[in-house]
């Protein structure tokens, strides 16, 4: 795992000559009891966890840490939140014990779990039967599951084997959300990265594990086997935190909420996902999908490089959601200004482009949730992002931004047509800290929308806490793209003339 961490899958490393320059590096701290001794009490993992991470950072504080933990606890569900995965939304948060005030947020790279290791295609089952495992429903951590791009065996002695997965199918390791209940928690895994093929018999009889479908890492032993076979959520999720740890070398201005919206943006789905989006036409049922592939998979040079046809407007920045005035109140509304090429759009007339937001956040868990707790009590606030409506001029955009609604964003507002263009639409967003959606349409329908409402809800903050609590910042990572289908439009030139200052902050909230 180590080895995927630092150089990826060795297979192209080793291909060629180039010099290569690592920019960051490893520590470990290990979790599990030493061989022999009695194993951990499941309700010690979120203590031992954050005990975990206060290690390295009381002997080296001035590091920026990406913290990778691919251990799940076997067999049991994430479907509901748990004392493990909410000691990880608090160490995420800068919330755990030992932080100070104003402590700084952490980024967590888990895994969904891996499916059982079957030998016999008869007792395979399909793979939304295994749940992603406990903690991976952590709302502030980003949670990988695996893809696979194996297609062939090339094993000796398995030369008529074939491959159990297509390519750019989920992993036959990886495990899904699907299962879980929609209105109780987040989309789980966000992202999917090579986590290896299984081979199948001739007879279709016998599933293995063979080295020609697994990625190839550093062994353990240099001298006797330098070089090993690595698959499964382990190594997808090493791939990861690889990814996470360029990005914060090439950029130490990101925010960890920065780093995992530019992953996930940076998201794109496979050939045969794409076929399975579009062989599903309504809102509700693309949901599955999310839960099995995640937003896709991620790119470093998408997550870090704006291509010509591709612009990206990428925002750190602090809110403030809620305030305490007599009574407790909605506070901050933050609206960006759209640098959106009014020729361009024109001219571009029917061609179809694609409006992507991606917002991520992190959430204070409540300290006394419990396993079916209401995601409105569990986060201590919530964002949503809205864009202006086709037609909406911008005093009915704030007017409807300002709804009531927002009290209990789980009932939503009236329908609209342009929700339809999105590809999972406003009721998909009901609990998580990550939201990511893709509008797509004719250019010429992009006319007139170019302000993006980033509105706080509820949460525990303003219900239940102390006037100081109530009256707390917290801090927010946005990032949009416009792309064009075909590679020779040009929207980087345009874009790049308009662009003002992208934020304003609006106050009165009502209730």
């Amino acid at each position: 795992m180590a080895g995927i961490a630092l150089h990826g899958d060795l297979v192209a490393q080793l291909s060629d000559t180039q010099v290569r320059t690592l920019r960051h590096r490893l520590e470990s701290v290990k979790l599990l009891p030493p061989h022999g001794a009695d194993a951990n009490n499941p309700n010690s993992y979120g203590s031992i966890t954050q005990a975990a991470v206060a290690l390295p950072e009381i002997t080296a504080p001035e590091r920026f840490r990406i913290y990778c933990m691919a251990i799940t606890n076997k067999g049991v569900s994430g479907a509901h939140p748990s004392t493990w995965s909410a000691a990880i939304d608090q160490a995420a948060a800068g919330t755990m014990v030992g932080d100070d005030d104003g402590a700084p947020q952490r980024l967590f790279v888990l895994s969904t779990g891996n499916t059982a290791p079957v030998m016999r295609m008869a007792k395979l089952i399909g793979q939304d039967s295994y749940p992603a495992e406990d903690p991976s429903q952590s709302w502030n951590a980003l949670t990988i599951g695996g893809y696979t791009d194996f297609s062939a065996v090339t094993d000796p002695g398995y030369e008529d084997w074939s491959t159990l997965a297509k390519v750019g199918e989920l992993s036959p390791h990886s495990r899904t959300s699907v299962g879980w209940l929609h209105s109780r928690s987040p989309f789980k895994p966000e992202l999917v990265l090579e986590a290896g093929n299984r081979a199948v018999s001739p007879a279709r009889n016998d599933i293995l594990t063979v080295d020609s479908l697994c990625l190839l890492s550093t062994g353990r032993d240099v001298g006797r086997l330098p070089l090993v076979p690595f698959d499964a959520t382990s190594a997808a999720t090493a791939q990861g935190a690889r990814i996470a740890a360029r990005i914060a070398a090439d950029h130490p201005e990101y925010w960890p909420e920065m780093i995992r919206a530019l992953m996930v943006h940076s998201g794109e789905y496979t050939e045969h996902m794409r076929s399975a989006f579009a062989a599903q036409p309504g809102l509700r049922e693309r949901y599955a999908l999310v839960r099995r592939f995640g937003y896709g998979v991620p790119d470093f040079e998408r997550a870090t490089a704006s291509a010509r046809d591709q612009v990206a407007l990428v925002a750190q920045s602090e809110i403030q959601p809620f305030r305490m005035q007599g009574t407790r109140k909605f506070n901050d509304c933050h609206y960006y200004q759209l640098p959106l090429p009014t020729a361009v759009l024109e001219q571009l007339g029917n061609e179809l482009i694609d409006l992507k937001v991606t917002l991520s956040y992190f959430v204070d868990p409540n300290p006394g949730f419990s396993a079916n707790v209401d995601p409105q009590r569990y986060q201590s606030y919530g964002l949503r992002f809205d864009l202006r409506r086709k037609g909406e001029t911008v005093d009915l955009f704030k007017r409807r931004v300002n709804a009531a609604e927002r009290d209990d964003p789980s009932i939503g507002g009236a329908r609209h047509p342009d929700d339809s263009r999105w590809l999972l639409g406003p009721d998909s967003i009901s609990t998580g800290s990550l939201h990511c959606d893709t509008w797509s349409g004719p250019a010429i329908d992009l006319l007139g929308r170019d302000r993006l409402c980033i509105k706080p809800v509820g949460g525990w903050w303003r219900d239940r806490a102390r006037p100081e609590v109530v009256n707390r910042r917290a801090s927010y990572a946005l990032v949009v793209t416009l792309k064009g289908r075909r590679i020779d439009i040009d929207l980087h030139t345009p874009i790049s003339i308009a662009v003002q200052p992208p934020v304003e902050i609006d106050l009165p909230l009502g209730n």
